[in-house]
């Protein structure tokens, strides 16, 4: 049986989530507060009660403070992205991404590096 598919997060709730993968589980106020941006309270409140509806994040209710955490890790929800952004703007090819962004931003030495082992990596399983 397929995986169901995850919703894509809006920027702020991807601003969240960072918070939450950073922090681990918290409370509106402490996502709030390290948010920042002159988001308001009530304004994170319901935007991650809508995220629990969407199964982003799960609400633990024990408390009298409820407390959130992300149901994904980080990398689980970024690949989702990723794969998203190349099907919508790349027509599926992962290379006319990698390309995109390569040539959009200066990469350091060490990026650079990193990215060729990756390619060899992947090179070696194909064999």
């Amino acid at each position: 049986m397929p995986k169901p598919k995850l919703p894509r997060p809006t920027d702020f709730e991807v601003s969240i989530l960072h918070v939450l993968w950073k922090r681990g589980p918290s409370t509106v106020r402490e996502v709030q507060e390290e948010i920042g941006r002159g988001a308001g309270y009530t304004t994170v409140l319901k935007i991650m009660q809508l995220m629990a509806e969407k199964g982003l994040v799960m609400r633990d209710e024990a408390a009298r403070t409820h407390v959130y955490r992300a149901t994904k890790p980080a990398e689980e929800t970024q690949k989702h992205l990723i794969r998203d952004l190349v099907d919508r703007a790349f027509s599926g090819s992962p290379m006319k991404l990698i390309m995109q962004a390569l040539s959009a931003k200066t990469s350091s030495p060490e990026e650079l590096a990193e990215l060729r082992k990756m390619i060899d990596e992947v090179e070696r399983k194909k064999k």
